[in-house]
């Protein structure tokens, strides 16, 4: 805009209004431009996980809605590595504009700064929490030749016979399944030796085979290992049963009351995205969790659809880093 010398707004109201008119629209509209960001160019949707995975799964099953509602192309970027430290870092690296977006899981946002010694504060200056998606409950598997049937003859037995039992991760002690068994090896006071593996496939398949003896899997991939007998249930880590595994208890109501270790998903921006932007893509990532078809994929996979608000999902953040940081340092898990 021209500036107006002062004696001529002085000496003329009407331009003076004018001029106050003209300010508040330049800033009306800058406001609006901001808030539909996000719609001018293609979405970013990075993925701290290789292909095939719940990270994902997840990542896929909201990015085609999205791309419909904003009427721009969804890209899922697909960056493995350092327990999501690489894809995390990306997002953390980009332009504020909330065209790109980080789809993080419960170990890479709350574990790794854990296992980082890395404060609530400390850890996510680089972001902005937007919504979380879904959580999903683990289930605790045994091979058939593990004499257990329950939890708490799993504990029984591993008390019985301390550093004899073994257990298998997806992919190290800081990955969401060896957590989950790290905490269960707290809350339960028992020894278990832990055996990685550099994926879930392996992991299940070396389970199936009798080289490792038990472990927390997602449900879905080894659910048909269950209903054939090849494996054994004991329970589920979240705090109520799941409709995909009905007649499975959960560890909380089989032995271990208290326990809770889902896994979880949510979106995150890069810190200092106009506040306007951040609530623009809350509110559609919330209205399309809403559409029956996402949540139908979401629960197929066992987990629960959630949407939640910029604020509840900051604060679930920070009692997760809380609750892992115990963990972590009980097992003396360290950055690998």
């Amino acid at each position: 805009m021209a500036r107006i010398p002062v004696n001529v707004l002085e000496k003329s109201p009407v331009l003076v209004v004018f001029f106050l008119a003209m300010v508040i629209l330049l800033a009306t509209v800058d406001h609006v431009v901001a808030a539909e960001g996000f719609r001018s160019k293609p979405i970013r949707i990075v993925c701290p996980a290789p292909p095939g995975g719940g990270v994902d799964f997840a990542c896929r099953t909201i990015g085609d809605p999205l791309a419909n509602r904003a009427g721009q192309p969804v890209v899922v970027d697909n960056r493995p590595g350092a327990s999501g430290a690489i894809g995390a870092q990306i997002v953390a690296s980009a332009l504020p504009d909330g065209n790109t977006l980080l789809l993080a899981s419960s170990s890479t946002i709350a574990a790794n700064p854990a296992i980082q010694r890395q404060s609530y504060q400390t850890a996510m200056k680089d972001f902005s929490p937007v919504s979380m998606v879904s959580r999903i409950p683990y289930v605790l598997v045994v091979h058939p030749s593990v004499a257990a049937k329950s939890v708490v003859e799993l504990i029984r037995l591993a008390r019985s016979q301390p550093g004899r039992l073994n257990y298998a991760s997806s992919a190290g002690a800081g990955s969401g399944s060896g957590l989950a068994m790290e905490l269960f090896k707290m809350m339960a006071s028992i020894d278990v030796v832990h055996i990685p593996y550099k994926g879930s496939a392996m992991a299940t398949t070396e389970l199936i085979g009798g080289q490792v003896e038990t472990g927390f899997f997602n449900v879905i991939p080894v659910l048909p290992h269950v209903k054939t007998g090849r494996l054994r249930a004991l329970g589920l880590s979240g705090p109520v049963r799941s409709p995909v595994m009905p007649e499975t208890p959960t560890v909380a109501e089989s032995g271990l009351p208290g326990y809770d270790a889902l896994q979880w998903y949510g979106v995150l921006v890069p810190a200092r995205t106009p506040r306007a932007i951040v609530n623009r893509l809350q509110q559609e990532i919330v209205t399309l969790l809403q559409q029956a078809d996402t949540r139908e994929r979401l629960t197929r996979e066992g987990g629960d659809v959630i949407g939640s608000t910029p604020e509840q999902f900051a604060k679930h953040i920070e009692s997760e880093i809380l609750k892992w940081t115990k963990v972590v340092n009980t097992a003396n898990i360290r950055a690998e």
